[in-house]
């Protein structure tokens, strides 16, 4: 019996001890600052209708923590509420809508606030089914809150909400600036 326990934690070890070294590593030039990351996570969530996504790339962006929470106002109610999601939740929910539509979401202004090894920043997006459009099908603001470790920088929150006819994003945001 003792040799049965001994040899079912062993076989775990060696299980968890696998599945920990085929975790993708961050690529450091996509977590060196928050321009990079920023830009990263921009550049993994865009691509034509059916192009997968790098999603090993997306996670590595994100702290084992992290939360995704789209917020804003049902039309028929008038009810605001918001939904966290963790990247892994978002990846199952988005995927299917990426394989039939396209989605490039660009970044047009950034207001950025920063207090030790946290920053904020107020990122205003423009999001396109094709990267030929000229006008987006959608705008908003994803409020990011960011972590440096020291090491790197890591995606704690994204937060957000699109632009309604009666909630136009003010005109501070459509401009980088403190």
């Amino acid at each position: 019996m003792k040799i049965k326990f001994v040899s079912l934690l062993l076989i775990l070890f060696v299980v968890q001890t696998a599945a920990a070294q085929t975790v993708k590593e961050a690529d450091p030039a996509d977590v060196s600052s928050v321009d990079a990351i920023m830009k990263a996570v921009y550049d993994v969530i865009s691509g034509d209708a059916g192009k997968a996504r790098d999603w090993d790339r997306f996670r590595t962006l994100f702290h084992k923590d992290a939360r995704m929470i789209p917020t804003g106002k049902n039309p028929q109610t008038n009810v605001v509420r918001a939904t966290s999601f963790s990247p892994e939740d978002y990846i199952k929910r988005v995927e299917p809508v990426f394989a039939k539509e396209g989605f490039h979401e660009r970044e047009k202004a950034r207001h950025t606030e920063s207090y030790g090894n946290i920053t904020h920043a107020f990122s205003t997006y423009e999001a396109f089914r094709s990267l030929s459009d000229k006008t987006p099908f959608m705008r908003g603001i994803n409020s990011f809150q960011l972590l440096n470790d020291g090491k790197r920088w890591w995606i704690i929150t994204i937060y957000w909400q699109a632009e309604t006819p009666d909630n136009l994003i003010p005109k501070k945001y459509l401009k980088s600036g403190k």
